[in-house]
Parts: structure tokens; C-alpha cells; sequence
């Protein structure tokens, strides 16, 4: 791949593999990955459960290290960070909205928001999360709890948190799992819509086709390995 062609690509992944369990009871995961994303772009990794997406999205995030090959996220060759350096990396560079929401508990919207930031080096930490708060129409529970908003408002907290830093990639893994149908369908016009807002790259990690095709392109995996490829 050339160099110009390399730039266009926020994720380049070869030969991926990633494999738990020891050398006797080993267990393969993933299975020779290739795969390219480019900025801008929306993708949706599309499987059953047990497919290896969720596997895939902790490589290409850094929040796991592939076991052999080579992947290259938003300028860093993540094959050759130590997982202290994969976390130092991610900061800034990837947010994540997860099904199950992870708002840490004693900290209000506005601390779940802005600590991240603060600790990515962001000066104005408290302003911009106020913004993005805001803009996801929550101004008016910046000093509630988790425990005190809905699973809905939980969601658009996480959304905030992950956008806030102005990420050049963002992944979602299953981020309406936890929520009914008409909830569900509100958080991924907000998602879409903030993505759009702030040109990020999106991940999506889903089972559902109808979620999939909203994304310019729909990668679906098997047993680990991909198994189709689909652009809008």
C-alpha cells in the first residue's frame, strides 16, 4: 500500500490473529484479518454472537493485543505498544461507547465527560463536556448520577464522553443492548448524528442487520474470520 493510501486509513489491519488460552488449550479467536478503514467512514462489523466481533473491535481499539500480525490505528503501530502505551494512546485518539454504559458511579455526567478529557491533556475539559452534554440534551442533568438518569440518558452520557476528546475513530460495541426498541432508536440517530458533527470515524459492533445497514459499509464475520464485505 502506498503512502497516500495508508493516510486515507484510519485502521490497517493484516493477518490479524488473536488466540486465548495456553499453548495446550489453546483457543483461536480470530483468524488472519485484513481489513482497512477508512477516515471518515462509517462501518458496521456485523456476526452472530461468538463471530469474533467483539474480539476484533478490542484489537483494533488496543483494549487487547493481537497475537500475531500487524495493525496500524490512526498513524500508531499498535503491534509494537506495550499495553501501557496502548492505554497512553488511546486517549484522544479512540472513544468507546459499550452496551453496558461504564459511567463510573460516583462521578456526576459532567465528571464522566470531563475527567477522560482532563486526563488526555485537554485544558477547557469542563467546558467542552458541558457542550457536548449539551448537545446530546442532557444541560439539564450535568449534575445527576448515573444511578439517577435513565438507561437512555446513561447512553447519551457515554456518547458525550466518547466524542468529547474528538477522537479521529470511535467504536460502539452493541451500544443499544441495553435498551428498548424506541430508546435504542433515539441513541443511534444521536450517535450518527454526532459522528457526523465531528467527521469521526465509526465502528459499530452489531447482530443487527437492520443497525448494519446504516453504515456506509458492513464488514460481517465467522467463526473469525470476515466473510463478507458490503458498501452501501
Amino acid at each position: 500500500m502506498s503512502q497516500a493510501a495508508s493516510d486515507d486509513m484510519v485502521i490497517s489491519a493484516r493477518d490479524v490473529t488473536l488466540t486465548l488460552g495456553t499453548s495446550t488449550a489453546a483457543t483461536p479467536i480470530l483468524n488472519n484479518i485484513d481489513l482497512d478503514i477508512a477516515r471518515g467512514s462509517s462501518v458496521a462489523l456485523l456476526g452472530p454472537s461468538g463471530s469474533g466481533k467483539s474480539s476484533l473491535m478490542a484489537v483494533l481499539s488496543g483494549l487487547e493485543q493481537a497475537t500475531s500480525g500487524h495493525v496500524r490505528v490512526a498513524g500508531l503501530d499498535f503491534t509494537a505498544l506495550s499495553e501501557d502505551d496502548l492505554a497512553r494512546a488511546r486517549r484522544g485518539r479512540i472513544g468507546i461507547v459499550l452496551q453496558a454504559f461504564h459511567l463510573l458511579p460516583t462521578m456526576t455526567a459532567l465528571e464522566n465527560v470531563a475527567v477522560p478529557m482532563e486526563l488526555a491533556g485537554i485544558d477547557d475539559a469542563f467546558d467542552r463536556a458541558r457542550a457536548e452534554l449539551e448537545a446530546v440534551g442532557l444541560a439539564h442533568r450535568l449534575g445527576h448520577y448515573p444511578t439517577q438518569l435513565s438507561g437512555g440518558e446513561q447512553q447519551r452520557t457515554a456518547i458525550a464522553r466518547a466524542l468529547g476528546p474528538r477522537p479521529d475513530l470511535v467504536f460502539a460495541d452493541e451500544p443499544t443492548g441495553n435498551l428498548d426498541a424506541a430508546t435504542g432508536a433515539a441513541v443511534m440517530d444521536l450517535l450518527f448524528e454526532r459522528r457526523a458533527a465531528t467527521r469521526a470515524t465509526l465502528v459499530i459492533i452489531t447482530h443487527d442487520p437492520v443497525l448494519a445497514a446504516r453504515c456506509d459499509r458492513t464488514v460481517e464475520l465467522g467463526d473469525g474470520r470476515i466473510v463478507g464485505d458490503h458498501r452501501a
